[in-house]
């Protein structure tokens, strides 16, 4: 079998699916209660400061850069890969800006896979998995700096964004610095170097075509798309003004 003809690994797709969906139903939440002034929604709070809704945004947003990290390790070419996602990060970029200039995403979860994707490819990709590891728990170890970091450096400029060295007032709807999710990408490497040396499934039988794993697979469409639809569907209802 030729490597371009190698089969899906369906549980990757699975889980990247479900870590989209789940990504969806949180931006969704947060939209109804900043948009629409709702403080539930099919039972879910839209009050997302809460420790279990912090904890649950890392979890899924972790298990997608993860994810990614794995799948560094199966891709045919990390560099059309990574310009993919700084593509969709500029459009991102651009559409947030005109929307909301004070809380534009500079450098959201695909600003961070895009970069993390060149850095991978530059620098880990020959690199053993032991090694991976253990960088990535060094750079997640690095956040519990940061606060006291930015406090002392006191930045006016945010020329550092993209390390978690921001100015004392930044603000965004979707920040994730290399400092930590690099590190859990790297993490993702390691796990994907370990388990996936075959390039093929854990798990031998293949489910049937299911649609949490067609998400899995159409997932950075699915990103890209999911927040100008729901800001559409609320605009045409009557619950948010665009401009």
């Amino acid at each position: 079998m030729k490597k371009e003809d190698l089969p899906r690994i369906w549980e990757i797709d699975f889980l990247r699916g479900l870590a989209i969906i789940l990504m969806v139903g949180y931006h969704l939440l947060y939209d109804l209660g900043d948009f629409v002034g709702i403080s539930k929604f099919l039972g879910f709070s839209t009050d997302l400061s809460t420790p279990a809704w912090l904890v649950a945004q890392h979890f899924f947003a972790g298990l997608f850069v993860f994810l990614s990290g794995i799948s560094s390790n199966l891709s045919r070419n990390n560099f059309r890969r990574s310009l993919k996602y700084l593509a969709v990060a500029l459009i991102i970029t651009l559409v947030t800006y005109l929307f909301d200039p004070p809380s534009a995403i500079y450098f959201g979860i695909i600003h961070c896979l895009g970069v993390s994707v060149i850095i991978y490819s530059l620098a880990f990709k020959k690199a053993r998995p032991v090694f991976c590891l253990l960088t990535g728990i060094l750079i997640i170890g690095l956040t519990s700096l940061l606060p006291s970091l930015n406090r002392a450096l006191s930045l006016e400029s945010n020329w550092l964004l993209p390390l978690g060295i921001h100015s004392l007032g930044f603000a965004s709807y979707d920040y994730f610095p290399l400092i930590p999710w690099f590190g859990v990408f790297l993490a993702g490497v390691a796990a994907g170097r370990w388990f996936y040396t075959s390039k093929k499934s854990l798990i031998p039988r293949t489910p049937p075509e299911n649609f949490i794993n067609w998400c899995g697979r159409h997932s950075l469409l699915i990103y890209l798309l999911h927040q100008p639809i729901i800001i559409g569907v609320l605009y045409l209802l009557g619950y948010v003004t665009l401009f």
